[in-house]
């Protein structure tokens, strides 16, 4: 195959565009059959130098990210949540506030390259401590975000069949006493609140794999379940023996204190839009700001969050054909908040600008997984909105032929902040690398690590540090990143044909519930 330079491309579409005139004779019209053929000769060399412009700029995007200002990011954000008594970065505390100044901070150094703004709206924080002893011994035990408060002392614990997400699955035995049930299938706001509708005092949930359990009941409630009792979290050794003392027909009793404050904080999302290129085609990122309140929250989302940052910062030496918009979501953790609020605040012809959203969220675990979502409905039988199994089928191109790594499809279900874009009808896609989920045996010959251990052990807990990020897949993965951009900052060809959104709803059964969101609520769910 002949290979040209850019140069070479160059003079030889002008050479070409000159000598259409000697074709003609003087004074006469040059044939239809000549024109005809220098048009498309014409065409096919602009395509040329339009792919060989753009993998060059892909080329230099990629190579501009380093691994020593990933990892610098990071630290930042930790030293940001070190910084205060939380020692986190929970939306509307302080350290949030210092990330959001941050990632101004960082965008000022683009110069004029982006209008900068925050979206301010207000959302329900809540927070809570929790004390379990078992037969007045203390156990280790975790909260759930919107619990209501309570003290109980010396109740019983009755087991619930099945899963508790079917009101039959609660005895009548249930009733004033503390009911016992395993985390799976249903969301843990749904397992509340029908203990709640059977009358149950209070809720103890226990992990279905290693390690301890918490999350979110995704509203202050009441829901169509029922009522909302207070509810604490302890870890699958500790659920597993109370169930097993409690089959052989043991009485077993608990002593349980809930405290908390449920308040309405304002926080902010930071949007950032090059001032260049086409505003009518719109190519939007996105991750999330906010941490949970058990730690720093690095990889979960400071990874993504930083990544966005670094690619934003790196792009700004670049023009683009159209318009990029970067996001950082705020209060992510407490149901997509920060997302919600966004999508919900445009209209239809601003939706329809937005050619497709990108999602990283958690893109460096420790015992990662390459991951694209399932953009396509392939393995997860979710479709997302036209583009979005296009945007697959991108990512899984540069990670077979670039980065030379392997890449598995991930759900699709609107767990994160790509969940507001897809119920409006927006293609959508992203990367993550795994959060609680038990690594596999076929993934860790894949990808290594250690199989039947979650991709991220320390996920939503103090150890979500710098200490325990794989700085690999958060590199790859940022020059994933950086291939995307250069790729649609050019281009939406490879996308398809546009349509509008509002014709174009996602491919499911149901609408998905975002409090089972990926951070605060893939613990909701599974």
């Amino acid at each position: 195959m002949l290979k040209f330079s850019l140069l070479q491309l160059t003079t030889l579409a002008l050479v070409l565009l000159g000598s259409q005139e000697a074709f003609a004779a003087p004074g006469k019209k040059r044939p239809v059959e000549a024109v005809s053929f220098f048009q498309q000769a014409v065409a096919m060399l602009n395509r040329s130098l339009t792919t060989v412009l753009l993998l060059q700029q892909q080329k230099r995007l990629r190579n501009d990210v380093k691994r020593k200002d990933l990892l610098d990011g990071a630290k930042r954000l930790q030293e940001i949540a070190y910084a205060t008594t939380e020692r986190n970065r929970v939306f509307g505390s302080p350290g949030h506030k210092a990330t959001v100044e941050y990632i101004q901070s960082e965008l000022r150094k683009a110069g004029d390259y982006y209008d900068v703004y925050l979206q301010p709206f207000t959302a329900t924080y809540a927070e809570h401590s929790a004390e379990v002893a078992i037969d007045n011994k203390a156990v280790e035990s975790n909260t759930f975000t919107y619990s209501p408060n309570g003290e109980f002392n010396d109740l019983e614990l009755v087991p619930v069949n099945n899963l508790g997400c079917d009101q039959a699955d609660f005895p009548a035995s249930v009733e004033g006493k503390i009911a016992l049930i395993k985390r799976g299938t249903c969301a843990f706001g749904i397992k509340v609140a029908r203990a709640g509708t059977a009358k149950a005092a209070a809720v103890l949930i226990y992990n279905n794999a290693p390690g301890d359990v918490s999350g979110t009941l995704g509203s202050a409630g009441p829901t169509p379940e029922g009522p909302f009792v207070p509810v604490a979290g302890v870890d699958q050794e500790t659920g597993d023996a109370l169930a097993a003392r409690l089959a052989a027909g043991e009485k077993v009793t608990a002593d349980m204190k809930l405290e908390g404050v449920i308040e309405d904080r304002t926080t902010h999302n930071v949007i950032a839009e090059s001032r260049g290129g086409s505003k009518d085609q719109v190519l939007m990122l996105g991750a999330h700001s906010d941490s949970v309140t058990a730690g720093p929250g690095i990889n979960d989302n400071g990874s993504g969050s930083v990544a966005l940052l670094t690619v934003a910062k790196n792009l700004a030496k670049y023009s683009v054909n159209n318009a990029v918009r970067f996001a950082w979501w705020s209060a992510e953790e407490y149901g997509l908040l920060g997302a919600e609020h966004y999508v919900g605040e445009l209209s239809q012809e601003q939706k329809d600008q937005i050619r497709i959203y990108l999602n990283f969220d958690m893109i460096a675990s420790p015992n990662y997984v390459l991951s694209v979502h399932d953009g396509d409905g392939s393995t997860f039988n979710t479709t997302g909105p036209a583009g979005s199994a296009q945007a697959e089928a991108m990512f899984f191109d540069f990670f077979k032929n670039v980065a030379k790594k392997p890449l598995i499809e991930g759900p699709f279900d609107g767990r994160s902040d790509y969940g507001p874009f897809l119920d409006a009808g927006i293609a959508a896609g992203g990367l993550d690398t795994g959060a609680e989920g038990l690594k596999t045996e076929e993934e860790a010959k894949l990808f290594g690590g250690e199989a039947g251990i979650a991709y991220d052990p320390n996920y939503h807990a103090a150890g979500d540090t710098i200490d325990n990020l794989a700085m690999e897949a958060f590199e790859v993965n940022t020059k994933a990143i950086s291939h995307a951009v250069a790729l649609y900052s050019t281009s939406f060809d490879s996308l398809g044909p546009r349509a509008k959104v509002a014709a174009n709803r996602r491919d499911v059964v149901k609408k998905v519930d975002h409090s089972n969101h990926r951070c605060g609520g893939d613990l909701a769910l599974l």
